[in-house]
């Protein structure tokens, strides 16, 4: 027999670790005021004598499927997946309140309807009016299907094993619960209860299964460590506030790549898949701008074109500023120090604010020299060739070191219509050259920014 008796520990909502006492900081996630008190019954387990459910299976007989994916009618959906979506996978999306996550996975789940059979759509945050008026919206008949408000999930997976669908969509996992358990929904031990029992019902059935999750003022999904070492793909919905292009971003994926990002655009018909995402970021650049620099920068396998502007001003305090929107705030102040150093830019006693534009991040270093070329254009007021595309590594020495997939960068710029790249000499071969591009490689910051700068006016510089 089992023997059970309660008792209380604090355990972290964002982490999931337990202490039994209450701690104002968690130890392992470092997050302030998140130990909650909870009461739990331990439990003594018995000796288990029977066998185990599934034998062991050599790994040269195991059998797999010739399509283990359901490709979606959505391209941009498929990209981040890896081309699909995986039978029996369990799919997180997170994003910030009012981003479009629910949208987005309505037009999933009607999409999916049409073309695989039944979806399953449950929602414990809204009516069925409210998801219909949002299909209305969306011109979304809902053929195949069928909407569900509930939070129990003994009833929710009751439901889903009488229709039998071919993929279910929950939203969101912080109001499903299980009553058998303690806790308010969305506490950890709900939130950890309910992926698991998801998880190995998706795995027994090979269905797939869609959650959503609630983020933190951090912007990470609650309860990160819980949820995402459960599921296997984690996806995030980003996007400025005011800004109607989306970026749907994978963070993990145990079926493909997590370096792909599907772009698009909210309408009023919903989210729309931008095919052109690079003419779509410079759609409004203007013609010899200040400050301004189109970078040829990779996400995945894609090449995408974004516009990197710089704008400086002489500070009016004592300490200048440094903001970065878009670009890693650390390869801000190394670019910064290099042209300071090594080019003699007189730039500490000014405010330095570096953006790209359409709400995209840029996370490699290959930016590095559009960033150093835009503050550059800005502090001398040079305009910079607006057929000009760089791209390349900063040096702390002002060397310009190589950046990998060079040639898919110069094919997108060509592209688009871009007449000159400047690249690393280190590495800078392209073969073959795209027709009508003019290749000019660059060994140091300093040669870069004399032959990318278009002109300089009589004003000199400020110290």
């Amino acid at each position: 027999m089992e023997k059970s008796r309660a008792r209380t520990v604090f355990v972290c909502q964002q982490c999931g670790r337990e202490e039994l006492k209450w701690l104002g900081r968690c130890p392992a996630c470092q997050e302030w005021n998140s130990f909650v008190e909870m009461t739990v019954a331990a439990t003594t387990p018995t000796i288990r004598s029977s066998g185990p459910l599934s034998p062991p299976q050599e790994l040269s007989a195991v059998e797999i499927d010739a399509e283990e994916r359901s490709p979606i009618p959505l391209l941009e959906f498929n990209r981040v997946l890896g081309g699909g979506v995986v039978h029996g996978s369990l799919v997180l999306m997170g994003g910030e309140p009012g981003i479009g996550k629910s949208t987005l996975l309505l037009q999933v789940a009607a999409v999916a309807a049409a073309t695989h059979g039944r979806v399953v759509y449950v929602t414990g945050e809204e009516t069925l009016r409210q998801i219909k008026l949002r299909a209305q919206r969306l011109g979304i008949e809902g053929n195949d299907l069928f909407l569900l408000s509930e939070t129990d999930l003994n009833v929710i997976l009751e439901h889903v094993e009488q229709l039998q669908p071919g993929l279910v969509i929950i939203d969101s996992i912080q109001t499903a619960c299980l009553p058998e358990l303690e806790g308010a929904p969305g506490s950890i031990n709900q939130v950890r209860q309910c992926t698991l029992r998801l998880m190995q019902w998706a795995k027994s059935g090979g269905v797939p299964v869609f959650i959503t999750g609630h983020v933190t003022k951090e912007g990470a999904i609650a309860g990160p460590r819980v949820l995402e070492h459960i599921v296997d793909v984690v996806l995030y919905l980003e996007g400025e506030q005011f800004s109607a292009y989306r970026l749907l971003r994978c963070v993990k994926n145990r079926y493909g790549s997590t370096n792909e990002i599907g772009v698009f655009e909210m309408k009023e018909k919903g989210l729309l898949e931008v095919e052109n995402p690079s003419n779509a970021f410079l759609s409004q650049r203007g013609s010899e701008a200040i400050g301004s620099v189109v970078v040829p920068v990779l996400e995945g396998s894609r090449p995408l074109l974004v516009e990197i502007q710089a704008l400086t001003n002489p500070t009016s305090f004592g300490l200048p500023r440094r903001t970065a929107n878009g670009v890693d705030f650390n390869r801000l102040l190394l670019v910064t120090a290099v042209l300071t150093r090594r080019l003699g830019f007189k730039l500490g006693n000014q405010d330095i604010m570096v953006n790209v534009t359409g709400g995209l991040r840029i996370g490699e270093p290959a930016a590095d020299l559009g960033i150093a070329l835009a503050v550059a254009s800005s502090f001398r007021d040079a305009g910079i060739d607006p057929h000009l595309a760089a791209v390349g590594e900063v040096g702390l020495s002002g060397e310009l070191r190589a950046v990998p997939q060079l040639e898919r960068r110069v094919s997108e710029a060509a592209r688009l219509g871009f007449k000159r790249c400047l690249v690393p000499k280190a590495g800078g071969k392209v073969s073959p050259a795209p027709k009508g591009v003019d290749i000019i490689p660059a060994s140091s910051l300093r040669e870069a920014v004399s032959t990318g700068l278009m002109k300089r006016t009589t004003r000199e510089e400020k110290s």
